[in-house]
């Protein structure tokens, strides 16, 4: 039996096809990453995880989805291995394993930051980049990043919090966007009270009904505020851990950083610690190999002007900022991905 065409690049006996078969590759798999971020988003992934099985009418019957749509996305995904058809049954694909445990990125790509990337061609012209010059959007992107905490930071997260060597009764997490992460902490530490704090005002509403509704709106409090742009305030002053997911790059360029950090020593004077995370910019692999999210992460800030540290960058500022590295904490597999731990 040949293996089927998205894995050989060829199309079966219809050889006239198969030049052209790479660029609809390419083609095919940017509209099954909607698809992905659709499925998810939708329920159908997990009830594909869980049951093993699903028939399509039924599933969107069942959600009240169109059902010529719902065909539509299992078409797409299919196309490139994630699913498999039998008329309307649908199967995992020999890809749907890997796409599952990396479906947050695909939503975060297609969903979050849609926008900016439809706008590409715009965003590049100098005499459009001025004011608010692009958007994306920040319930999406906290929906995502949700999932790419769980699968990609948390393992070595709470490695690291079981680790520390000081006791903490408030924390403070700098661009909380969903609140999982205090809400976790507070499960986890039931005398720990949590501040989040974000720039995007419909993220923390977002996070504050779910907090209310975990039971944890008593200790748990949120507030929009810059992380860059802090000023003292009581409820700052008695945090002693200070956590960071995921916008560590947005404290750059270097002298900015540098400024930022300073200021965290003012507005939390008796911070112990900060672990901070994030993704670096790659700088050693040919442009080929990059790794999952890096390729989008770093061409998205590239359009959005945002500079995105290097390994070396970040352990070369350190010692201008009044936070010492005590360890580094590397992420293995999806993403060029660290946690720092600062005192």
């Amino acid at each position: 039996m040949n293996p089927p065409e998205w894995e050989t690049g060829q199309v079966a006996d219809q050889p006239h096809l198969a030049a052209s078969q790479s660029a609809a590759d390419l083609f095919n798999s940017a509209v099954a990453s909607w698809a992905i971020a659709a499925g998810w988003e939708i329920g159908a992934l997990d009830e594909l995880s869980g049951k093993g099985k699903l028939e399509a009418a039924a599933f969107a019957e069942e959600h009240d989805l169109h059902v010529q749509s719902t065909r539509g996305m299992f078409t797409a995904l299919a196309s490139v291995g994630v699913v498999e058809r039998e008329g309307d049954t649908i199967l995992p694909g020999p890809l749907f394993d890997d796409v599952f445990r990396t479906k947050s990125f695909f939503h975060w790509l297609t969903r979050g930051s849609a926008s900016l990337f439809t706008a590409m061609p715009t965003v590049m012209k100098n005499a459009n980049r001025v004011g608010e010059f692009y958007t994306r959007d920040a319930p999406a992107i906290s929906f995502a990043c949700r999932e790419i905490n769980a699968e990609v930071f948390d393992p070595v997260f709470w490695e690291v919090m079981d680790g520390l060597d000081l006791p903490f009764t408030k924390v403070a997490d700098l661009g909380c966007g969903s609140g999982e992460r205090l809400r976790q902490i507070a499960r986890r530490h039931p005398g720990v009270q949590g501040l989040g704090l974000d720039i995007a005002p419909r993220a923390l509403e977002a996070a504050k009904a779910a907090t209310a509704e975990a039971g944890l709106g008593d200790r748990i409090s949120f507030g929009v505020a810059d992380a860059r742009a802090l000023e003292p305030r009581p409820e700052l002053a008695d945090v002693d851990l200070i956590t960071s997911f995921m916008m560590a790059h947005d404290f750059w360029p270097r002298e900015k950083c540098i400024t930022s950090f300073r200021k965290l020593r003012e507005v939390f004077p008796n911070a112990r610690r900060l672990l901070l995370a994030d993704t670096a910019r790659l700088t050693d692999l040919p442009d080929h190999r990059f790794p999952m999210f890096n390729l989008g992460y770093e061409v998205g800030h590239d359009l959005m002007g945002v500079y995105l540290p290097t390994m070396e960058d970040w352990e070369d500022v350190f010692p201008e900022t009044g936070w010492r590295l005590l360890k580094t904490h590397r992420l293995d597999g999806l993403t060029n991905g660290f946690i720092f731990e600062l005192e």
